[in-house]
C-alpha cells in the first residue's frame, strides 16, 4: 500500500507540474491582414517574447469585413487592435471597450489627393469625390469634415464621399480626387503605380490638428474584473512591447519575420520592409502606456464634429487604464 500511496503521489505531483507550466491562451484580433503594422506581435511570438511569459498567443488576421470590435463581442478574442474613434463610438453603441495599452504614439493617417484634380488645400475640397474607408476608419474623416464645415452628401458646398475599397484604384483612375492613405501602405502604391510624389498633395491628419490614436489593444470591461484575465493581460502587454521595441531597432528583421507570417503570399519584401520603416516612426517615443493627452486629444476632435459628432459626449477614464501597463511597465 505505501508503493501505491508514493505512486499516486508522483502521478499527481507530474499532472500538478505539467498543469503549473501549461502555457496560458491568449487571442489577438488584428485590425487588417499580416503586415509590418503588426511586426511587434508576430516579432513577440517568433522571439520566443510571449512563450517567456508563459503565454500561447494566437495572432488573428484581419480583413476588409472583419471589425475588431465585432469579433470580441462574440467571444473570438480576448484583445484587440483599434482605432480610438472606432473603439470609443463602439463603446458609446453600448460595447464596452477599454484601452490597455498604446503602442503607437503618432498618426500614419492621410488623405492624398492628385494636384491635376484641383486640390492644394484643404480648402479646395468643396464640390470634390474622397474616398474614405469605412468599418470604423472613416470617423477620424467625417469629424474633419464636420470641423471644415463640409457636408459629406455632395454637392458644390460638399464633398461627395466615394467608399474606398481598401485600395487606391480609385485616384488612379481619376474616380477620385483624393483617397485615405496611411504613410507606411497605400501611399506607396499609389507611388508604385507611376505617380510621382510631385503629382501629390498629401494631408496629414495631424498635421490638420485632427489626428486621433490608432492600433490600440482593446479589452472588454467586465474582464478586467478578473485577476486571472488581468495577470494575462499585463504579461501579454510586456512581451507586445518587448516585441515592438526589437522590431524598431531591427526593421528588416522584423520585416522578413513578418512576411514569413502571411500565408497568403501577397506580401513583398521590399514593400513591408519600407512598411516596417514608416511603422517605426509611429511607434517611437511609445513604451505602450497611454498618454492621457493623446487620449483627450483624441475625444476632443471626435466631439468636435459640429451636429453630427462621431461621439457625443465625453468618455472619460473609464474607457481607459494604466492598471496593465505599469504592471507590465513595473
Amino acid at each position: 500500500m505505501k508503493t501505491l500511496t508514493y505512486s499516486i503521489g508522483f502521478a499527481a505531483a507530474a499532472l500538478w507540474g505539467g498543469m503549473a507550466q501549461a502555457a496560458d491562451d491568449v487571442t489577438l484580433q488584428l485590425k487588417w491582414v499580416t503586415q509590418a503594422q503588426f511586426a511587434g506581435y508576430y516579432v513577440a511570438q517568433d522571439q520566443g517574447f510571449y512563450e517567456e511569459e508563459g503565454l500561447n498567443v494566437t495572432i488573428k488576421p484581419g480583413g476588409p469585413d472583419i471589425a475588431p470590435a465585432q469579433v470580441i463581442a462574440g467571444g473570438g478574442a480576448d484583445v484587440v487592435l483599434d482605432w480610438m474613434p472606432s473603439a470609443l463610438a463602439s463603446r458609446e453603441k453600448g460595447l464596452p471597450l477599454v484601452n490597455i495599452a498604446q503602442p503607437f504614439k503618432s498618426s500614419g493617417m492621410m488623405l492624398t489627393c492628385r494636384k491635376d484634380a484641383g486640390v492644394a488645400s484643404p480648402e479646395d475640397f468643396a464640390g470634390k469625390t474622397l474616398g474614405v474607408w469605412f468599418f470604423g476608419n472613416e470617423y477620424p474623416f467625417l469629424s474633419w469634415m464636420s470641423q471644415l464645415g463640409l457636408s459629406t452628401d455632395g454637392g458644390e458646398d460638399g464633398v461627395t464621399v466615394l467608399k474606398q475599397g481598401f485600395n487606391v484604384d480609385p485616384i488612379l483612375q481619376g474616380q477620385a480626387a483624393c483617397v485615405s492613405t496611411m504613410t507606411y501602405n497605400e501611399y506607396w502604391q499609389i507611388i508604385d503605380a507611376g505617380l510621382s510624389p510631385d503629382d501629390l498633395v498629401v494631408f496629414k491628419y495631424e498635421d490638420q490638428g485632427v489626428a486621433t490614436l490608432e492600433d490600440g489593444m482593446y479589452v472588454l470591461e467586465e474582464n478586467l474584473e478578473d485577476p486571472a484575465f488581468v495577470d494575462k493581460m499585463t504579461r501579454f502587454v510586456r512581451a507586445s512591447m518587448k516585441g515592438w521595441k526589437w522590431a524598431e531597432e531591427n526593421p528588416d528583421e522584423a520585416a522578413l519575420i513578418v512576411l514569413d507570417n502571411d500565408e497568403t503570399g501577397a506580401q513583398t519584401e521590399k514593400h513591408q520592409k519600407r512598411m516596417m520603416g514608416e511603422i517605426a516612426k509611429l511607434t517611437a517615443g511609445s513604451d505602450g502606456a497611454l498618454d492621457p493627452a493623446d487620449f483627450q486629444r483624441t475625444v476632443d476632435s471626435l466631439l468636435s464634429g459640429g451636429s453630427d459628432p462621431v461621439i457625443t459626449k465625453d468618455p472619460g477614464e473609464a474607457a481607459w487604464t494604466h492598471m496593465i501597463t505599469d504592471a507590465a511597465l513595473n
